[in-house]
């Protein structure tokens, strides 16, 4: 009997002086391990005369029992410090100001499609979209591009395959804009005017501070009974002096060569003193109406393209094109 209150004496004592929760488990099997003092004192029962077996069996399971539960509460006191320690040293301060979070802002060249495409849209001039894996067919025989055009060269275009590009303009949206509204009106009489602009990436072979491999280009087409070069003069007017915000722009037309318009020009803007190339139009040429199922002698229309990066360098004063996809926050984060 006095073996085991010295037993529990020097348990419960070890107990409270242990503060690791690993060396709380070694303590414990000096006492309930396989080789504990206690379980030693539950084998030599054995030994007992059979009478005394009972009473002294009693005796080990409370003494047992006893040191359990001190060890449980021992466990978890142990646990519960740790819980205190951690929270006071992720404990967060409610009164310091908030970190905050950054702002974002939309890309130069995303402001600058987003003005093209509202002041179209508040004219009545829809957005088209299309595919930027074009067939030769669309990217170029639908245009009137001739097999021999340097435009076709492996120099100038970006070839997937004998028969597929990435696309060189937008202008074959137009093609399959076209299409699908001659489909679409062919009982018909009459024929409503298509007056749509197609933006999006381009692709070709040229890189350095104002030409990249990849740009974004904006074409227009009008098409109607009733459509002049008078009226593409007059909207190229209107789209230049209400994107610059400055009715003063002057802007003048100099005949050029496209295989797909007949007659075309190229447009320039009065800018710092100087006249700037802008882009390129004409009227549609017949042969591009027929691949599209189109009467070229009852309709005829219009189409022009610009240079997406190129206006927004001049809206924003940039004079190196390649800033604009080297994504530098400090350069981006000006415009927004």
């Amino acid at each position: 009997m006095q073996e085991l209150e010295l037993i529990l004496d020097e348990a419960l004592k070890q107990f409270a002086a242990t503060a690791q929760a690993a060396e709380l488990e070694q303590v414990k099997a000096r006492y309930l391990g396989k080789e504990g003092s206690l379980t030693g004192l539950l084998k030599s029962l054995g030994r007992l005369p059979a009478e005394d077996r009972p009473a002294a069996g009693a005796r080990i399971n409370r003494v047992k029992q006893t040191i359990e539960i001190a060890l449980q509460a021992r466990r978890d006191a142990i646990q519960q410090q740790a819980l205190q320690q951690k929270l006071a040293a992720e404990a967060l301060d409610v009164t310091l100001p908030g970190r905050g979070l950054d702002v974002g802002g939309l890309h130069p060249v995303t402001r600058v499609l987003d003005r093209i495409e509202t002041l179209f849209h508040s004219i009545g001039f829809d957005v088209a979209t299309g595919p930027e894996i074009e067939n030769d067919f669309y990217n170029f025989t639908a245009l009137n591009i001739p097999q021999n055009h340097p435009a076709r060269a492996m120099h100038d275009t970006f070839y997937i395959d004998e028969q597929h590009v990435l696309r060189t303009h937008t202008s074959p949206i137009q093609i399959r804009y076209m299409q699908a509204h001659t489909e679409k009106y062919r009982s018909f009489q009459t024929m409503p005017d298509i007056r749509i602009i197609a933006p999006g990436r381009v692709y070709r072979v040229d890189s350095d501070a104002t030409h990249s491999p990849m740009f974004h280009q904006v074409e227009g087409l009008w098409i109607g009974e009733q459509v002049s070069f008078a009226n593409l003069e007059h909207l190229i007017s209107f789209f230049l002096t209400e994107f610059f915000e400055n009715k003063a722009i002057k802007v003048r037309f100099r005949p050029s060569f496209f295989p797909f318009t007949e007659p075309s020009a190229e447009f320039d803007m009065r800018w710092k003193g100087g006249w700037l190339e802008i882009g390129g139009c004409g009227m549609v040429h017949p042969n591009v109406l027929k691949h599209v199922g189109i009467d070229s002698e009852k309709y005829i229309g219009f189409a022009f393209g610009v240079g997406v990066e190129r206006l927004a360098m001049l809206r924003y004063g940039v004079n190196d094109l390649r800033l604009f996809f080297e994504n530098d926050l400090q350069f981006l984060k000006q415009f927004n």
